[in-house]
């Protein structure tokens, strides 16, 4: 999954970076509101992190345009902002959840984990597809109750099938969403990873249908 940390307070972004990158999210950042709207318009991303605070382009200004463009990735609103018409006014122009400063980490990865399942129709960490479950809090794969090792790769890749197991995910999706910008994207290297969880789980757990992508059987 892609998170986009929009903050310029280095010591902030980077404390954000490590904790999403820990919960399995790939993580990109910017520092002002003009790099923040050009990513989030041209990249697609599972969660946005966005400070109304910024330089340049003030993160509502951003959040508007990119409602208005078209741009429906869920939007978790930091600010320092504590006013109740604030609040209102960051809702209304299209944010998802708002958080305001000083905030736990603890809690804003909750509610980034609790954006990214209402976005992909899921109420529950617990994502069950047939034998299989991802845990999406605890970052734990299980078969048939079983747990199963996963790297965090692997874990990723599984998932995105169980949030998007409604249909079918083409590799390059795959790619764009489970791999950093700064990382080599070929599409050989999601067949790898394919290959490496299907001798782990067995036939029967992660569908093919050729030239269109991968599911997970029992879903779609």
């Amino acid at each position: 999954m892609r998170a986009l940390v929009v903050e310029d307070d280095d010591r902030i972004a980077a404390d954000l970076s490590r904790a999403l990158t820990s919960a399995g999210f790939r993580v990109t950042c910017a520092r002002d509101g003009e790099s923040a709207w050009f990513l989030g318009g041209t990249e697609s991303y599972d969660l946005i992190v966005l400070d109304l605070g910024l330089p340049k382009l003030d993160g509502l200004a951003v959040l508007k345009r990119w409602r208005a463009e078209g741009v429906e990735s869920p939007v978790l609103v930091l600010t320092a902002r504590g006013t109740w018409t604030e609040r209102v006014e960051g809702i209304d122009a299209g944010a998802d959840d708002y958080l305001p400063k000083p905030f736990r980490m603890e809690e804003l990865l909750a509610r980034a984990r609790a954006l990214v399942r209402r976005a992909g129709g899921r109420g529950t960490a617990q994502q069950a597809v047939g034998d299989l479950t991802v845990d999406l809090n605890r970052m734990t794969v299980t078969l048939r109750g079983v747990p199963v090792s996963a790297t965090p790769l692997e874990f990723r890749v599984l998932a995105y099938l169980a949030l998007h197991r409604d249909r079918i995910v083409a590799p390059t999706e795959l790619l764009e969403h489970l791999y950093g910008d700064d990382d080599a994207k070929e599409a050989n290297a999601i067949e790898a990873v394919i290959a490496r969880l299907r001798r782990k789980l067995g036939l029967g757990v992660i569908g093919t249908r050729r030239g269109f992508g991968y599911f997970l059987e029992g879903a779609v």
